[in-house]
């Protein structure tokens, strides 16, 4: 098993992790942790298959914008006391879900990774500039409208999250 088979099985196992922590969370500080680590490993998948600028665009588009609306609804909605991962129900649907997580790979285990995918560099002797480079040339030509829809929905999001969250002016953010 190569080195880049191990960080890929690493990422993929931390992202694994990181869902299971979001999910099985209540709280939202908490939840933030998870979606950090989830992203983190995203990106890390991205990279070892070559996506490395694929990988920082998702980690600044979505920690920067996706988090501040989640930064947001934490303050507006704050907890005396949070949960965390061994509380109570939380432990137990945290283990419930890794539980169905393990059977469902032991389940599938055969043949759900070939190790024969290319990345995009591995065909570097082929191309004039990176597959990465290129991809982004196409997100900016053909992709501008999509782009432009996503910024419009992201902040369309973060009005709807603050309209949510504010409640009756009861919480953390009132008039005195």
């Amino acid at each position: 098993m190569d080195i880049t088979t191990v960080f890929f099985l690493l990422g993929v196992g931390g992202l694994v992790v990181g869902l299971v922590a979001v999910a099985s969370n209540p709280s939202p500080y908490f939840g933030a942790l998870g979606l950090v680590v989830v992203a983190g490993m995203g990106c890390g998948v991205l990279t070892s298959h070559g996506g490395s600028f694929l990988a920082v665009m998702l980690f600044l588009i979505y920690l920067g914008g996706m988090l501040v609306v989640f930064a947001y609804a934490a303050a507006l909605a704050a907890e005396a006391y949070p949960e965390g991962w061994l509380t109570g129900s939380v432990a137990i649907y945290t283990g419930l879900y890794l539980l169905v997580v393990m059977f469902a790979t032991i389940s599938v285990r055969q043949g759900w990774y070939d190790p024969s995918l290319a990345s995009v560099d591995d065909m570097c002797d082929f191309l004039i500039v990176s597959g990465d480079v290129s991809g982004v040339a196409l997100m900016y030509s053909l992709g501008g409208g999509m782009l432009v829809f996503s910024a419009w929905m992201l902040l369309l999001t973060l009005f709807v999250v603050l309209e949510l969250t504010r409640g009756l002016g009861r919480g953390t953010v009132r008039a005195i």
